[in-house]
This record gives C-alpha cells, sequence and structure tokens, in this order.
C-alpha cells in the first residue's frame, strides 16, 4: 500500500479489536486523531517513550495479522475488481445499441464479477 496513513488506518478497522485496550487507545490518538506522542504521554499520564513502545508494538501486531491474514489485500483486490465491473457496466450502458459490443463487455463484465 502506497499511502501509510491509508495503510494504518485499514489495519486499524479491520485488526483494531484484536489489540489491547491501551495499544487501540494510544494507536487511535496517534493515527486517527493526529495526537503527538508527547500529548499522549501528558494525556495518560506515562513517558513520551512508553507511547512510543506501546504504538510501535500495535504497529507491529496489526502488521504481522495482516502479514498472516492478507484480509486488507484481498480486500482491496476485491474492491479494484468491483471499480472494474462497474467501469465496464457503465461502458455497456453507453453502447447499448450495438449488439456485438454490448456483447462482448457483458462476457468481460461476468469475468470481472466472477473474481470478486
Amino acid at each position: 500500500m502506497e499511502d501509510e496513513t491509508l495503510r494504518n488506518t485499514m489495519l486499524f478497522d479491520f485488526f483494531g479489536e484484536l489489540l489491547t485496550e491501551k495499544q487501540r487507545e494510544y494507536y487511535d490518538l496517534y493515527h486517527n486523531d493526529d495526537l503527538s506522542l508527547s500529548e499522549i504521554s501528558e494525556r495518560t499520564g506515562i513517558s513520551r517513550q512508553g507511547v512510543h513502545d506501546i504504538i510501535s508494538r500495535a504497529d507491529k501486531s496489526l502488521s504481522e495479522i495482516e502479514q498472516k491474514t492478507g484480509v486488507v489485500g484481498k480486500w482491496l483486490e476485491t474492491r479494484a475488481e468491483l471499480e472494474a465491473a462497474e467501469s465496464i457496466a457503465r461502458k455497456l450502458y453507453e453502447l447499448s445499441e450495438n449488439n456485438e459490443e454490448i456483447a462482448e463487455l457483458s462476457k468481460e463484465l461476468l469475468a470481472t464479477l466472477r473474481k470478486v
């Protein structure tokens, strides 16, 4: 995944409930609420290094879960295939007066949807 922010958000959305309560809270504050380590440290009463360690362990856990399951990667692939099917369906609609092209696009649409 190219965008690290999107990656972190997706990993947290898919697997956040598998983290400890503290990891979940600090990860959310850091990545989703955009608080600094110092701000989280002040808010929670633990050292900046302690906050960093908790968030690092959470990052590592989420990455390991994704490596083992591939759920986020599969979801992204499915999403891309559905977008391709939607694009084909739009073309099919636009070309609805030419039967040969409609038949070919219909076959392509069906093949794409079978992959999903």
